[in-house]
């Protein structure tokens, strides 16, 4: 796994002195402890570390790896996507949230033609969209919504233990899953098959646990 900077680092220290609580790093690093947490998270998540409660973090060795990161390495997310709840750009934002409530998620997919990725919105886009005035049941949800290419999206055959991380990392719900291609132009096009979310994580590792 390729670690960022601010995650070498904080190995290296966990590694000199463990255990070493949360807030121990965050110090030696003149960081927020808020500020590390998804770095911590992908770290146990990953296996490089180990989390104690109430005692702090250890280096894990590679030879003794949880065995656990090990399986989710090799799993696929395209064994365990969801359907995706998508919906066209030009529908409108009232419709885009009775569609949240009846799919029962907290992000919608926003696709074009041929299923192809446009963009995403969130509770949280249109929570904003609400409190700035906007005519909910005639301003269409590609007015608010986050557009190619700043989606953070999931390959079909990427390992759950790698969307696991991107879902934490980037402090995201929803997970787009997508297979690519190359069109008649030779644009590089995202087709949506599904996606992947934090609920899909927490039922995989009930089931890896039975």
């Amino acid at each position: 796994m390729r670690l960022s900077e601010r995650q070498e680092k904080i190995v290296e220290l966990v590694k000199g002195c463990s255990p070493m609580t949360g807030e121990q790093i965050a110090n030696q690093l003149s960081l927020a402890r808020a500020t590390l947490r998804p770095d911590l998270t992908i770290l146990t998540m990953s296996g490089v570390l180990e989390a104690r409660p109430r005692v702090g973090y250890f280096y894990r060795e590679a030879s003794a790896r949880s065995p656990i990161t090990e399986r989710l390495r090799q799993l696929r997310v395209c064994d365990f996507k969801s359907m995706a709840a998508a919906v066209k750009e030009n529908i409108t934002i009232y419709d885009a949230v009775v569609s949240l409530f009846t799919n029962n998620v907290g992000s919608l997919i926003v696709v074009g033609d041929d299923r192809e990725l446009k963009g995403m919105v969130s509770r949280k886009d249109i929570l904003k969209a609400s409190l700035g005035k906007l005519d909910l049941q005639t301003v269409p949800i590609g007015v608010i919504m986050t557009r190619m290419p700043n989606i953070i999206m999931v390959a079909s055959d990427e390992s759950v233990l790698e969307a696991a991380k991107r879902l934490v990392q980037h402090q995201v719900d929803t997970l787009p899953v997508v297979d690519y291609y190359i069109d008649e132009e030779g644009n590089e096009k995202y087709e949506v098959i599904g996606r992947f979310t934090k609920t899909n994580v927490t039922n995989l590792f009930v089931e890896l646990g039975c």
